[in-house]
């Protein structure tokens, strides 16, 4: 095999494996700060503790919209995660807010 055909297999090897490395969901009403941090991208531990402490005082998330209300915790963080947030402790994934209707 001759140099291009080595990491030309590399490259698609390294591009096949990509999606094992993504985050699985988080129910983010039931995830300890540690699970947070470790599964929400964008979210250390701080931030994680941040949103347990929110939880406990203002009790569970109705949707992944929700999480803005954390401080630290802003509509992009939310949008890179979107697809790994659980609410509800149902395994339910966050669906995109509606759109408003059109008159």
């Amino acid at each position: 095999m001759n140099m291009k055909s080595i990491l030309a297999s590399l490259i698609l090897s390294c591009a096949l494996a990509l999606p094992a490395f993504a985050g699985s969901p988080v129910d983010i009403n039931t995830a300890s700060a540690t699970e947070l941090a470790e599964g929400l991208d964008g979210v250390g531990m701080s931030k994680a503790e941040a949103i347990v402490a929110y939880r406990d005082e203002h009790g569970p998330f109705a949707s992944a919209d929700d999480l803005v209300n954390v401080k630290g915790i802003g509509e992009k963080t939310v949008e890179l995660n979107r697809a790994n947030i659980l609410t509800g402790g149902k395994g339910k994934l966050a669906k995109a807010p509606k759109a408003p209707a059109a008159d």
